[in-house]
C-alpha cells in the first residue's frame, strides 16, 4: 500500500467527513487561556460559526480519523464495498493538525469521526485518545466535539464525555425498519441505548458542574438524520425527532440531504432530494424546540411539509380561524404562532406595548417580517379585513426564494 502524505490524508479524510451534519460549536463551555496557560479558547467572542452555503458548519476541523471501515452501509461512501480512496491519521498527527490550525487562526475547535476499524471498542479508544492528549499534554481549551461509536462499550463513552464539549451518536435514518434494511450490521436499539446511558452520564455530572462553576463533562449530545435516503415522509422524520427530543433531551436533531454515491445500491434513490425539504425540516424542527407546537401540528405522520411555503406560514393558511390576533393584547403563545413574528420579535413586542400602541412601523423596528405577517395581524394603524381569507393568500406570500427562517 502507498504510503500517503499528511495533506494527501487531510484531503481524503476532511472530503470524507463533509456528509455529517453536526458539527455546529453553540453550547460549549467557556474557557479561557489569558491565565498564559493553554491553549486556545472558547471564551471571549466564543466559538465562532462559518456556514457553507448548503447551511454545513465549516468553523472547526473536521475530518475522520480514517474512513477505512468494517461496515457496509448503502448510503455510506465509506462503507467497506465502495471503491474510495482510503487514509488514516494516526492519534499523533490528528492532535498536530489541530493545534496547528487553531495556531494559525483557522478553526476554532475539533470535529472528529472515523469509521468503524477492527471493532467499535478499538475505534473509540484512538478517538479518546485524541481527545485526552489534546487537554492533558497540551492543556488545549478549544472546541471539540467527538462522534461516538454506539456498539463502544460504555466506559469508553463516558472518558469521550470527560474530554469533549459535545458527543453525538447518530441515528441516521427515521425508521428503524430502514436501517435494518440498508444498514443491516447496525441495531436501532443499540444506538438508542447509547444516547440513554449519553443522556444519564450528563444528567449525573451536570449538578456537580454548576455548583463548581468548572466543566466536568460533555454538556450535550446531539444525533443526524439523513434525509431521502429511504421512504420515510417528513412527518415521521419529524415524529422521530420530536421522540429522541423528549426521551433523550438532545441539544439538536440535523438533517443531511442524501448525497448519491458512486456505485450504489439499487434500493438507493438516484437523486437527491431538493435542498429546500432540508431547509423545511430544520424550519419545523425549530417550530418544535422554541415555538411550542406538536409535531402532529405542523406536519402529520406519513405526510410532506409544503415545501412552497414555511411551516409556521402552512398552519397559519390551514388554521385562518386563529386569525388576525391584535398585537396589543393577544398572548405569547397566540404571537408566536404569528408569521414573520420570531421569538426576539415577539419578546420585544410584548416589551413595547405596555408603551404604546404598536403600529406595522413598529412591528419592523423590532424584527418582524411585515409582509408575511399583516394578512394575520391587528395594530393601531392596520386590520387585514378580507385578506385573512383571501383564496390566493399563499400565492401572494409565496416569495421568489424564501430562505429566512421566520
Amino acid at each position: 500500500m502507498a504510503v500517503l502524505d499528511l495533506r494527501r490524508k487531510l484531503a481524503i479524510l476532511s472530503d470524507a467527513a463533509k456528509y455529517d451534519a453536526s458539527c455546529a460549536s453553540s453550547g460549549a463551555a467557556k474557557r479561557t487561556s489569558l491565565d498564559g496557560k493553554g491553549v486556545g479558547s472558547t471564551e471571549g467572542m466564543g466559538i465562532c460559526h462559518a456556514y457553507a452555503p448548503d447551511g454545513r458548519c465549516i468553523s472547526l476541523l473536521k475530518i475522520l480519523l480514517t474512513n477505512f471501515c468494517i461496515y457496509d452501509c448503502a448510503y455510506c461512501i465509506n462503507r467497506v464495498s465502495s471503491n474510495t480512496p482510503r487514509a488514516r491519521f494516526s492519534v499523533k498527527e490528528v492532535v498536530d493538525l489541530t493545534l496547528n490550525f487553531y495556531k494559525r487562526n483557522y478553526i476554532e475547535g475539533l470535529f472528529l469521526s472515523s469509521g468503524v476499524i477492527r471493532s467499535g471498542d478499538y475505534t473509540m479508544e484512538e478517538m479518546v485518545r485524541v481527545a485526552k492528549s489534546l487537554r492533558l499534554d497540551h492543556d488545549f481549551r478549544g472546541y471539540i466535539h467527538l462522534k461516538l461509536i454506539p456498539e463502544a462499550s460504555p466506559e469508553l463513552a463516558a472518558e469521550a464525555g470527560l474530554y469533549a464539549d459535545r458527543v453525538s451518536i447518530n441515528i441516521e435514518l427515521p425508521r428503524d425498519d430502514s436501517l435494518k434494511t440498508l444498514a443491516p450490521e447496525k441495531d436501532a436499539t443499540d444506538i438508542k441505548r447509547a444516547m440513554g446511558r449519553m443522556r444519564l452520564a450528563i444528567d449525573d455530572h451536570a449538578e456537580p458542574a454548576r455548583r463548581s462553576g468548572r466543566r466536568a463533562f460533555a454538556r450535550s449530545q446531539s444525533t443526524q438524520l439523513i434525509v431521502g435516503a429511504d421512504q420515510a415522509k417528513d412527518g415521521d422524520i419529524l415524529a422521530r425527532s420530536a421522540n429522541l427530543y423528549g426521551a433523550y433531551r438532545l441539544s439538536r436533531v440535523y438533517y443531511s440531504a442524501f448525497s448519491p454515491i458512486p456505485d450504489a445500491s439499487h434500493r438507493l434513490p438516484l437523486v437527491r432530494p431538493p435542498l429546500l425539504r432540508e431547509h423545511r425540516l430544520y424550519q419545523a424542527d425549530w417550530l418544535m424546540r422554541f415555538y411550542g407546537f406538536a409535531q402532529p401540528e405542523i406536519v402529520g405522520q406519513g405526510d410532506d411539509l409544503d415545501l412552497s411555503v414555511d411551516p409556521k406560514t402552512g398552519w397559519a393558511l390551514r388554521h385562518r380561524e386563529r386569525f388576525p390576533v391584535d398585537v396589543q393584547t393577544a398572548d405569547q403563545e397566540a404571537l408566536l404562532r404569528v408569521p414573520g413574528l420570531g421569538a426576539k420579535a415577539v419578546g420585544r413586542v410584548l416589551a413595547a406595548r405596555r408603551l404604546s400602541r404598536l403600529t406595522l412601523n413598529d412591528l419592523k423596528r423590532v424584527g418582524a417580517v411585515v409582509k408575511r405577517a399583516k394578512p394575520f395581524v391587528i395594530t393601531a394603524d392596520w386590520r387585514p379585513g378580507a385578506l385573512t381569507d383571501r383564496e390566493d393568500l399563499k400565492a401572494a406570500l409565496i416569495a421568489p426564494t424564501q430562505l429566512s427562517l421566520f
